[in-house]
């Protein structure tokens, strides 16, 4: 397929598997780049060195191009960006953060920078800071998420009115049909994380993933807005959330129930009732764990014959 994303990334789909925390390890990195899409390995959840090692090993396990999501908001971020110049990583995808801290910096390294962002003005934003594309990621997707709740059926286009670089869309696609309406829409590509979540190269924890693949409608939901709004399937942990906030609590109260490493000890560790399991929306869609390559097929070909029942219309 020859589009604005798979010329700027040299890879055969235009489709990107999400760097997400906990689930991004270097075999799903590198599985996902093996099937013609480009794979991230998920700095979030790394220390600098377990993110070096990572990366070695998708360089051993992979011939074909992939990159690094980093989140700015870690107090070693220079740490991880000189290993990610020095171990020759050529994309890197910032999120949570200012673009400008660090794209020049980053391209001055011939690194590709494309940032993740949940509002046109933060896209404008990004693409003055230098950004070679942007992630428009409506708040159907899983994890962290933007405050004002725009959805990608309204977020993509509206990006696409303001901006000129590649805008890759995110939240809710899991699937060939969610791809092409997105492109349609005036996405050049896609960014999937909760399909790859259920996939068996992801570092999750089996609970995990069968939770996923469990969920159904209404069964994930928004929420931390005050410290940074976050989409969980409810369990225990939510539920507890819920009634804190029925005593109005301050942001130390949120902060202290939160604690340390929740997302690790839902989605790493498998702990289903006290951990955060962050998931999108549309893991009401996702049924069974699957290989990247089945899955990356899958969509392709559901992509294609999505796009012949459209030309019948």
């Amino acid at each position: 397929m020859n589009n604005r994303v798979c010329q700027l990334f040299n890879i055969k789909y235009p489709i990107i598997q999400a760097g997400m925390v906990w689930n991004s390890g270097w075999k799903l990195a590198s599985a996902s780049s093996n099937s013609g899409i480009l794979g991230l390995i998920g700095a979030g959840s790394m220390y600098p060195e377990v993110l070096k090692e990572h990366i070695q090993k998708c360089k051993m396990a992979t011939n074909y191009p992939f990159g690094v999501n980093v989140p700015m908001l870690y107090p070693n971020i220079q740490e991880i960006m000189d290993i990610i110049v020095s171990e020759g990583v050529k994309i890197v995808f910032t999120s949570a953060g200012n673009p400008k801290t660090w794209t020049s910096w980053l391209k001055k390294h011939g690194i590709i920078v494309v940032h993740v962002v949940s509002s046109v003005k933060f896209a404008l934003k990004a693409q003055e800071a230098g950004v070679d594309a942007v992630v428009a990621e409506g708040f159907e997707a899983g994890g962290h998420n933007g405050r004002d709740e725009t959805t990608t059926f309204t977020l993509i286009p509206m990006v696409k009115e303001q901006v000129q670089i590649p805008i890759i869309a995110a939240g809710g696609i899991a699937s060939g049909n969610a791809m092409l309406a997105a492109m349609v829409l005036g996405a050049d590509g896609v960014q999937v994380g909760s399909r790859f979540v259920a996939s068996e190269e992801s570092s999750a924890h089996v609970f995990f993933k069968n939770a996923v693949v469990q969920a159904q409608e209404g069964d994930t939901q928004l929420t931390l807005k005050e410290l940074a709004p976050v989409r969980l399937i409810k369990n225990k942990f939510y539920n507890d959330l819920q009634e804190l906030y029925k005593t109005s609590p301050s942001m130390d109260d949120l902060k202290n129930l939160l604690g340390r490493a929740r997302a690790k000890k839902g989605m790493f560790e498998g702990d289903l009732e006290e951990g955060e399991l962050e998931i999108g929306q549309v893991a009401g869609l996702i049924h069974d764990v699957k290989p990247v390559a089945q899955i990356v097929s899958d969509m392709m070909l559901e992509f294609e014959k999505a796009k012949k029942q459209v030309l019948k219309f």
